[in-house]
């Protein structure tokens, strides 16, 4: 029990903080936090990204969150400067409530990581 309030209490701070930073105290939901983590990544801060560029980043980002969990593998950068990953395991077959739970648990960590919290 105290794990999930200590899950919810390190997410809150994690949103909290993107509504100080991001959003001027609006809302922001995981897809929005995946897309910042994916234009962090990519290192292209400020660039005005295409629909399927921004399907892109989110893709990136949930290749470098889940990464320590063994599910995927950096493998290079291409010649635009998009990292590429390989995947290593597929992920389990997950209720949506559990998918948001390791979504956020990896999250949290890549922000621990980051010692943004």
């Amino acid at each position: 029990m105290s794990e999930n309030i200590d899950l919810q209490q390190k997410w809150n701070s994690i949103i909290e903080f993107f509504k100080k930073e991001f959003t001027e105290g609006d809302d922001i939901n995981i897809d929005g936090i995946l897309y910042i983590i994916g234009v962090q990544e990519l290192g292209n801060l400020g660039v005005k990204f295409k629909k399927d560029d921004k399907i892109n980043l989110m893709h990136i980002a949930i290749c470098t969150i889940l990464e320590p969990y063994g599910y995927y593998e950096y493998t290079h950068r291409d010649s635009d400067g998009w990292p590429h990953f390989e995947i290593l395991a597929e992920l389990p077959s997950l209720k949506a409530g559990e998918q948001s739970v390791l979504i956020k648990q990896a999250i949290i960590k890549y922000f621990e990581k980051a010692q943004v919290i």
